[in-house]
């Protein structure tokens, strides 16, 4: 989609997350403006590479995502949190497209891409959000910090691979309408 033309997908980690009331999933910016790790107030971002490159933004999909979403909403789900993502791609997130800053009009901004996307997805594409069952996903063994704690902390600065596990959720299938409407057969 023109829309989402900017994404790198190389530099977004997807990862598994705990609850979080009724949030089926995150974005957090790994990065300052200009994809620097440092801002004007003195804070750092802390560094994540994976297998030598560096991530700019970690999607986490939350328990409602696997176990109360139709195919659908764990597509717009995906869709909604890479349309925070800053147009500059920099790990930062777009002013414009925040919920606080658009209030009810974000619906009206996200609502008919979402429609489109899910219009034009193919079948193969749609699967993979049907699935039942076990599904293997990464996780954080430890969850970096949204910013470093002073220089002389003792916190990680650097997250890798090896920061990561591979879990298994339970993924409950559940056909969304027009799926369920396009395959019952014709009586």
């Amino acid at each position: 989609m023109p829309e989402f033309r900017h994404l790198q997908p190389e530099h977004i980690l997807v990862v598994a997350g705990e609850a979080r009331r009724a949030s089926r999933g995150t974005v957090k910016p790994l990065a300052f403006a200009k994809g620097k790790r440092r801002d004007a107030f003195g804070r750092k971002k802390p560094l994540i590479k994976l297998h030598g490159v560096r991530m700019l933004y970690c999607i986490t999909l939350r328990p409602l995502f696997f176990r109360a979403s139709t195919p659908r909403t764990r597509v717009a789900t995906l869709l909604h949190e890479l349309f925070h993502i800053s147009r500059k791609f920099d790990g930062t997130l777009d002013r414009a497209r925040r919920h606080s800053r658009l209030g009810p009009k974000f619906d009206a901004r996200f609502n008919p891409l979402e429609k489109r996307l899910w219009q034009t997805l193919p079948d193969l594409l749609r699967e993979p959000f049907e699935h039942d069952g076990e599904v293997k996903v990464l996780q954080w063994l430890e969850r970096p910090t949204a910013w470093l704690p002073g220089e002389r902390s003792s916190g990680r600065r650097l997250y890798t691979q090896a920061h990561l596990f591979q879990g298994v959720m339970r993924m409950k299938g559940r056909r969304s309408k027009s799926k369920v409407a396009r395959s019952t057969p014709p009586t």
